[in-house]
């Protein structure tokens, strides 16, 4: 069982096929009216479970939104069971036509003597709604006089429970059809749709958890296995993808060996940043190549690291990579380049794409890799290559492609295609794609990341993740979601002991190891 919900708990869906899979599950014999039961009154049990602050209590006035479609028909029965639990009902239903098994339901509740209104003049105070009126599927925007409801109800300072979606949301990009409930919470039905993990729905969505109603394994995968695969990254995918436990019997060359290009003298501390985010990953080996003004400095922070001290510019970036004697780019499992070089490191960039090593290129290496022309440059590698732009970096890596703000997931799978490297997308909700198409998802974040050098901190970390999964035959993409996951997880803890104020980039790199216990 176990397993089954952490499957679950990966799957995201579109409204296609949510809808597909919704249709084998009724034409297997699902009654409608069984399902809409189950899943109302998993979340008639639920909502008085979360309303801790506003505790929900015989007597407790809550309103029902309540929509035309199978939506407004799960609100009913919530309506239905909380009213029998004591507490105050009032229904808002403005539409005179619903689908059968919602006026049923409506019917029902009038019965009760549950008062129903149809203007939003006559609503009366409530402590709570629960917003049926738009579940998945909805694509044309919203207008008056509904659309100026959902504005007004949106000014009210109570607490809102979306079921499903909130209404107004567009279930596969997020986007505000024209306006949208503000949800405090959402409760998401069965498997999570594309719009929890695009950024611009996240203020729309609240806290938002997953109603699992049972759909069995095989409705999904019958539906799913022809199309590339969208999951959410877990915690527990994570853990199992990480290079651990080790062999007993081991060295460290056997747990990876990384080469970091990064730093210049104007961005040393990027350089510290980088290598402090790879001695987190427990790679085996470290070396980080730097500008020689800036050896004795990365010596201090990171002594069990082999510094390799550069020819450098007159602005103080590398001008040539100068190895130790016998090694060469070859000698390495993984390089990870770009923190703090500068563009002025144009030619090694160049260098270190022309390798066969698994690379990951981050910041300046993006940029330099952009003027080249990412699409025609990456095509000619070998190895694989990872890239970590955040919006403005991956705009000018993939201008042709569709815009990163409208849906970040096709964005990425689009990149991903045509530059046939694993891209990671970042934002409130990173995302990777490999060239098949294969999508991971980070599913929580914190703003406390948005600050300089974390994304330094990621590029060490991941880079180390990359060395050690070349000697161990890891997924890539599965150890690129699982080093973006980590990032975050650390961020947030940092973010509950310090305030999101607090979290600088030096202090994420101490708080790496504690996302792991």
């Amino acid at each position: 069982m176990q397993d089954r919900q952490e499957q679950i708990s990966q799957v995201v869906v579109t409204a296609g096929q949510m809808r597909d899979i919704e249709k084998r599950i009724f034409a297997a014999g699902m009654p409608v009216v069984a399902l809409m039961e189950k899943v109302a009154g998993l979340i008639a049990r639920r909502i008085p479970e979360i309303s801790l602050n506003t505790p929900l209590l015989r007597g407790s006035r809550v309103g029902i939104l309540v929509g035309p479609g199978h939506n407004g028909g799960d609100a009913l029965v919530v309506a239905r069971e909380l009213y029998f639990r004591g507490c105050e009902i009032w229904i808002y239903s403005p539409f005179s036509k619903l689908k059968e098994l919602t006026s049923q339901h409506l019917q029902y509740a009038q019965s009760l003597g549950i008062p129903i209104h149809q203007t939003i003049e006559q609503l009366p105070d409530s402590d709570l709604l629960i917003d049926g009126l738009f579940g998945f599927g909805l694509e044309r925007n919203l207008t008056d006089p509904i659309a100026s409801v959902i504005n007004q109800l949106n000014e009210l300072s109570i607490p809102i429970y979306s079921i499903d979606l909130p209404s107004g949301l567009h279930t596969d990009t997020g986007e505000v059809l024209g306006t949208a409930i503000r949800a405090t919470h959402t409760f998401c039905l069965g498997l999570w749709k594309l719009a929890f993990f695009q950024d611009r729905a996240l203020e729309y969505l609240g806290k938002a958890e997953l109603i699992d109603f049972d759909i069995p394994l095989a409705d999904v995968e019958a539906v799913l296995q022809d199309v590339p695969k969208i999951k959410r990254i877990t915690r527990a995918k994570a853990l199992a993808t990480l290079p651990l436990p080790r062999p007993v019997v081991t060295h460290k060359y056997k747990e990876g060996h990384l080469l970091l290009i990064c730093g210049s003298r104007r961005y040393a501390g990027g350089a510290i940043l980088t290598g402090l985010g790879a001695r987190a990953s427990g790679v085996g080996m470290l070396s980080i190549a730097v500008p020689e003004s800036l050896k004795s400095l990365l010596v201090s922070h990171l002594p069990e690291a082999l510094i390799v001290g550069c020819p450098e510019t007159e602005s103080g970036a590398i001008a040539q990579l100068k190895l130790p004697e016998k090694t060469d780019l070859s000698s390495f499992n993984a390089i990870a380049c770009g923190p703090g070089l500068t563009r002025d490191a144009t030619p090694i960039v160049q260098e270190v794409i022309k390798s066969d090593r698994p690379l990951l290129l981050d910041a300046d290496g993006l940029n330099i890799l952009a003027q080249m022309g990412a699409i025609a440059t990456l095509k000619k590698r070998q190895a694989v290559t990872v890239l970590t732009p955040h919006t403005g970096e991956f705009e000018r890596l993939f201008p042709d492609v569709a815009d990163a703000k409208h849906d970040r997931v096709k964005a990425v799978q689009e990149a991903a295609a045509q530059s046939e490297a694993v891209v990671l997308l970042k934002g409130a909700r990173t995302a990777i794609a490999n060239p098949q198409g294969a999508v991971w998802i980070v599913p929580e974040s914190t703003p406390a990341l948005a600050r300089g050098g974390s994304g330094d901190v990621l590029t060490g970390l991941l880079g180390g993740l990359l060395a050690q999964a070349a000697t161990k035959q890891i997924p890539l993409e599965d150890i690129v979601a699982t080093a973006a996951w980590w990032h975050s997880q650390a961020g947030i803890i940092a973010a509950q002991e310090r305030t999101e104020l607090g979290v600088d980039a030096f202090t994420l790199t101490q708080y790496l190891m504690k996302a792991l216990i």
